[in-house]
């Protein structure tokens, strides 16, 4: 096992997903330490979050910047001072470019409220009980340059109630997201999970193109 594994956190928001990070015991037990979150967005809640559990911050705006190339130019720069063995997308609302996922290829993790591959992009839930899905959930990936498409790590899933609306079924995902985000990163920490041309490996093993499932 590894002895530790620097994470940066990047969000744009509330940061629930690294109030979640800080707060489990699937992180707490394991050899990951969040050493900075990054926010382009100043007012994002998640760097008081950050802050009142004694984790560096920065913020870097990108409306000062002539396109997405800069803005993750300069983005780069500011993750690489800490040195991370893993980057983790916790909200961050921006596309990155090519060149910064091949950056970081292997050691970025994002999670996204679907069941992946269905409803990649926005208004997940909105699409699930539209199309009268019986189950619906989250999914923690690796990201690569498909929007949405790397290799699925973990995915959490959960019944779809015959009265639900968006709001209560984002509810019940948000919770969902909150497990499995801190047992994928758990598991990145301790060297148990990887990524090589084939997929997505925990304990040495290919997962399954859904990834390792977990229903509720």
């Amino acid at each position: 096992m590894p002895d530790t594994c620097d994470v940066v956190v990047l969000l744009s928001g509330t940061g629930s997903n690294l109030q979640a990070l800080i707060d489990s015991n699937d992180i707490k037990d394991s050899p990951a330490r969040i050493r900075a979150v990054i926010s382009n967005r100043a007012d994002a809640y998640g760097l008081q979050r950050a802050k009142d559990a004694g984790i560096d911050t920065r913020v870097l705006d990108h409306k000062a910047f002539e396109g997405r190339e800069a803005f993750d130019a300069a983005l780069i720069k500011i993750i690489d001072e800490f040195k991370p063995q893993l980057v983790v997308l916790a909200g961050f609302m921006r596309i990155l470019s090519a060149d910064f996922v091949r950056h970081y290829q292997g050691r970025l993790l994002n999670i996204h409220p679907s069941l992946l591959p269905k409803y990649k992009g926005l208004h997940t839930h909105q699409r699930a009980l539209e199309a009268g899905d019986r189950e619906h959930g989250c999914s923690v990936h690796f990201v690569t340059e498909e929007l949405d498409g790397g290799p699925l790590v973990v995915q959490a899933v959960i019944p779809v109630e015959s009265n639900d609306s968006a709001h209560a079924l984002a509810q019940r995902v948000h919770a969902q997201e909150h497990r499995i985000y801190p047992l994928a990163v758990r598991w990145f920490a301790e060297g148990r999970l990887s990524l090589d041309e084939q997929g997505a490996l925990l304990d040495g093993q290919l997962l399954a193109a859904s990834g390792h499932l977990i229903r509720t």
